[in-house]
């Protein structure tokens, strides 16, 4: 039962994945300012990418 939690929580977070990095959220940060120096589509990528990777280690690391 552990295993098909777990698996449909890896499947929630691709889902996740694919709405954070489809076309209307991307085009919501795609604009001229930046943060700290850093262009806000490049800050949004990767604190979001960190985030699905936290999320998923959380995930594996709970079931195991």
């Amino acid at each position: 039962m552990k295993d098909r939690r777990t698996g449909e929580r890896l499947v929630a977070l691709a889902l996740l994945g694919f709405l954070l990095f489809n076309y209307p959220l991307l085009a919501i940060f795609s604009t001229d300012t930046t943060v700290f120096g850093v262009p806000v589509l490049y800050a949004y990528l990767f604190a979001s990418w960190a985030l699905l990777i936290g999320l998923m280690a959380l995930v594996v690391r709970k079931s195991g």
